[in-house]
This record gives structure tokens, sequence and C-alpha cells, in this order.
């Protein structure tokens, strides 16, 4: 009879350890819907004046396209308004050396000579990132997570570095909002630990609106 105690206590735990995890998955996942969703709409004005600046200037294309890794190491397809020369990923080699940071995994320039005028204006105020939303609204990001990375970096992360692929990645995350590209890898992969350790959406609701005040300040933006 102990026994079967035992085992019911252990059973009701995990089920309900179950069903809260999974609400709290749902409540995130019906949030991103909702949000970016909205967000699109309410954007559309925006989109349509970058994209008309953007070919404009240059007659170039209006999105920037990379294969980028999410969860579980899954790969997709990532948009950005363009913000760079159309020769920038050539370039990008050749710059290898003047990233601010260093030897790391991530490559960050300031003063990038491949950032175009109107660029350099939405890269500012991250509006480059918005067309990410539609990401949002697939399921292959979330609002809130660590930043998706290259594959070529991906290429380069130890076992340790890997947990940042262990839950779906973000438009935004604690790093993001704590000096963007002024922050460093190492620093970056210790705040989105930590988020994976105590993510809610509580805190989902926090880090968002720290990003408002993070965005309109423009530090570390790049």
């Amino acid at each position: 009879m102990r026994k079967f105690s035992s085992n019911f206590r252990f059973w009701r735990k995990r089920t309900a350890w179950i069903f809260a995890v999974g609400g709290a998955t749902l409540l995130k996942r019906f949030f991103d819907i909702m949000a970016s969703l909205w967000l699109m709409l309410f954007l559309l004005p925006l989109f349509a004046a970058v994209a008309a600046a953007i070919k404009l200037t240059d007659g170039g294309p209006v999105l920037f396209w990379q294969t980028r890794v999410g969860k579980w190491g899954k790969e997709f397809r990532f948009p950005k308004f363009r913000s760079m020369r159309m020769d920038a990923e050539e370039l990008r080699h050749e710059l290898l050396n003047q990233s601010h940071h260093k030897d790391s995994i991530t490559f960050k320039m300031k003063h990038d000579p491949r950032i175009t005028l109107v660029g350099r204006i939405i890269r500012k105020f991250s509006i480059d990132e918005l067309p990410q939303l539609y990401n949002v609204l697939t399921g292959e990001m979330s609002l809130v997570g660590p930043r998706p990375p290259l594959p070529e970096e991906v290429d380069r992360y130890s076992l340790k570095d890997r947990r940042r692929l262990d839950i779906t990645p973000g438009l935004t995350c604690i790093w993001q909002v704590s000096g963007r590209g002024d922050v460093p890898f190492p620093q970056q992969l210790e705040y989105d630990i930590m988020y994976i350790e105590s993510q809610s959406v509580w805190m989902d609701i926090k880090l968002l609106f720290k990003t408002v005040s993070a965005v309109l300040s423009g530090r570390g933006a790049y």
C-alpha cells in the first residue's frame, strides 16, 4: 500500500508538471500569434516606407534573406530589411579581423563600411529586424528567446554553447536589452542560459517592455 501511495504521488506530480509546462508553452504560442499578427498589421505603413526608401536609394532588393538555426538545430529562412550593400556577404570575409568581438564566434563591427545610409537608420532602431514577425507567426521564432545564429557560428559551438538551441529563438532576449552588439558572445551565452532556465510569460512581458527602451536608446546597435 505504501509503494502504491508513493507511485501515485510521483505520477500526480509528474502529470501536474506536464500540464504546467504544456500550458505555459501554449500560452506563449498564443501570445506570439496574436502579437505578431497585430504588429504586422499596425506596422504596415512603416514597412511600406522602409521598403520604398531602400528601393529608391540603390534599386536593390528590399529584403535580405539568410539561413539561421532554430530549435534543436533546425534551419529556417530568416528575412531582414536590407541594410547593407548588395555585395556585403563577399566583403564580410575581408573584414573579419576588424570585428570588435575579436576571435569570438559572433561578428560585430562598429562603423561597418557595408552599411547604407538607410541601413544606419533602420539598424539603430532595429527596424531591419521587423520582417521576422513573419517567422514568429509561423512558429519558427518567438517574440522572446535567444537570437538565432548562423550555421557557420553553430559549427563552432561547444556542447555548452548548444544549450542556446534548446528552445525556439526569438526577436529579443536578455542580452538584446543589455547592450546588444556591445555584449560579447560568452556573456550572450550566460544570459541565454539564464533565460532558458527561468523563462516565464511574466519574464517575456518584462523583456518586451525593456526592448522598447533599449531600441529607442540605440545602444549597441551596429
